[in-house]
């Protein structure tokens, strides 16, 4: 991947780069902005048409990127004057934006995500007032009808589809309070990934497990080289 980003930097622009917009989000506020930043999308480029991408599920802040590599894989193709690398397209899921419990993006960096495997040591008792009662409302009251796109019937709606539906009738029409919604939403959260919270407490309880599971995969043979 580090070679095809090599080659394809041969080929692409300055311009295109500075049109990122996490780099331009960054000179925009004043800060300094490195080479990595820099030179980001084109390793994405490479990491998305090594594989011959044709579609990227991507969420709405990661569009560009895609296009970005639609751009390099065009300019690497019209340099070396035949079809080498697929263009690719995105695709957005159903949301395109998670949003975090502070109602934007959802992001490490915001420090706003609900975790799929809980901190060490925290309770679900714990998580729920960390991650769920916490996630911010307006001020509208029981009666009030409320927004079916808000942050709280936004997630509802990623974690258990077919009862977020039913359930919008009543939150759009009004009846129901916001703190009904997030204890729907701390279930559904659980019934997701409380079994995969489980296997994964199993699996690194299990020394003998992994060790053979890396050692798996040092033996398998290599891939052969995308030419």
């Amino acid at each position: 991947m580090c070679e095809l980003a090599w080659l394809l930097s041969s080929c692409v622009g300055k311009g295109l780069l500075e049109r990122a917009h996490s780099y331009k989000d960054k000179v925009a506020k004043g800060l300094d902005a490195t080479m990595g930043l820099f030179f980001y999308p084109v390793l994405m480029a490479a990491d998305i048409l090594i594989y011959k991408s044709t579609v990227v599920p991507v969420g709405k802040d990661q569009q560009q990127h895609v296009e970005m590599a639609q751009d390099m894989a065009q300019s690497f193709n019209a340099a070396f004057g035949r079809e080498v690398l697929v263009r690719p397209e995105w695709r957005f899921s159903s949301a395109p934006v998670v949003l975090g419990i502070d109602g934007n993006k959802m992001s490490k960096s915001y420090d706003n995500t609900i975790p799929i495997f809980l901190p060490e040591g925290m309770t679900d008792k714990q998580a729920w007032k960390t991650y769920f009662a916490s996630i911010k409302t307006d001020s509208r009251g029981v009666d009030d009808p409320k927004d079916p796109n808000d942050t709280l019937m936004t997630l509802y709606r990623l974690l258990a589809p077919e009862k977020a539906l039913e359930y919008e009738a009543v939150y759009v029409k009004g009846g129901v309070g916001y703190g009904d919604l997030k204890k729907r939403l701390h279930d559904a959260y659980n019934e997701r990934f409380a079994p995969l919270r489980d296997k994964r407490r199993a699996v690194l309880a299990n020394d003998a497990l992994v060790e053979g599971v890396l050692e798996a995969g040092r033996s398998a043979p290599a891939r052969s080289r995308v030419r």
